[in-house]
Formats: C-alpha cells, sequence, structure tokens
C-alpha cells in the first residue's frame, strides 16, 4: 500500500518545518544569544536571561523532535530505497542510518542540557560564598556554549546526510 499523495506531501512539509525550527533555534542560541550574553551579562543576569530564552527555545525543539520522528517514519516508510526495519543495502539506507544515530544523539544532548545543564547553572547561582558560585557559573556557561554548540554541528551534519540520502 502505497502512502496517499497529500500525507506524504504534509510529512514533507511538516518535516521541513520542524527542521527549520529546530536547526534555526540551535543557531541563534549557539552562535548569537549564548556569546552576546556570556559578553554582556553579570552571572545572575545571565543566568535569569537564558533560562528565559531556554524555556521557550526548549519547547519548540521538544515540539520538533517529536514532528520530526513520526513525519520522517511516514517519509521513510514510501520511499522506494527502504527495505524494512534494521535493513542495511545500498548507500541511501546507510546514510539514513547515521542520520538518525546523530538525531538520537542530538536529542540526547539536548535532554542533557534541558535536565542536567540548565538545572546545574541555576542550583550555582544559589551556591555561597560568591567566589565559588561564580567560578561554577563561569565553567556551566562556557560547558553549555560548548555543548549547544557540538548540538549544531552534529544538526547541520544531519542535513548534509539528508542532502546525500535524497541525492540517491
Amino acid at each position: 500500500m502505497s502512502t496517499p499523495f497529500w500525507a506524504l506531501t504534509a510529512a514533507y512539509w511538516f518535516h521541513m518545518l520542524a527542521t527549520v525550527m529546530w536547526i534555526g533555534g540551535l543557531t541563534v542560541f549557539a552562535l548569537v544569544v549564548l556569546p552576546s550574553a556570556q559578553k554582556i551579562l553579570e552571572d545572575s543576569a545571565f543566568t535569569l536571561f537564558i533560562s528565559q530564552i531556554h524555556r521557550r527555545i526548549n519547547l519548540l525543539g521538544w515540539l520538533s523532535i517529536v514532528v520530526l520522528t513520526v513525519s520522517g517514519m511516514i517519509q521513510m516508510s514510501a520511499n522506494k530505497y527502504y527495505g524494512g526495519f534494521l535493513t542495511f543495502t545500498g548507500l541511501w539506507s546507510r546514510v539514513i542510518l547515521t542520520k538518525h544515530i546523530l538525531f538520537l544523539i542530538m536529542a540526547g544532548i539536548s535532554g542533557y542540557i534541558t535536565w542536567s545543564l540548565f538545572p546545574a547553572i541555576q542550583r550555582a547561582e544559589l551556591l555561597k560564598p560568591l567566589e565559588i558560585r561564580d567560578q561554577k557559573t563561569k565553567q556551566l556557561q562556557k560547558r553549555l556554549h560548548l555543548v549547544s554548540t557540538v548540538n549544531l554541528l552534529f544538526g547541520l551534519v544531519v542535513l548534509l546526510l539528508t542532502a546525500i540520502a535524497r541525492s540517491v
């Protein structure tokens, strides 16, 4: 049974929309917001500002992950090169496997940022005396920037793999 035209069109559209939202959010956060906030804001203001930004971007990011998963499954099952679950024959299936592994790593990094790194940054603000708080906060800010940038780079590789898979 083939996927109806309207369903495949909707899957492509939602997939592209979710990709733009997620990768766009990662790009703005890692390359614009974080460096600017680190340069301009004191640690307490940085934590408050970044927490507000992250809360909004985070919702879009997790929604994008769900949409990408569902729409990607629809697209994959309709692709002429898809041979079935865990069937890896040909360039297309190997590229898609690599893309999906990177996607899972990116989702894991997003989980680490959401449920570990951001809470650690917020806890560091509560530490006394101030010297300890400032040192810990700076370390966590640098880690957040590094991890966010790595996640963005993985996203760019996923886009490249998508282009390769589409070209096969």
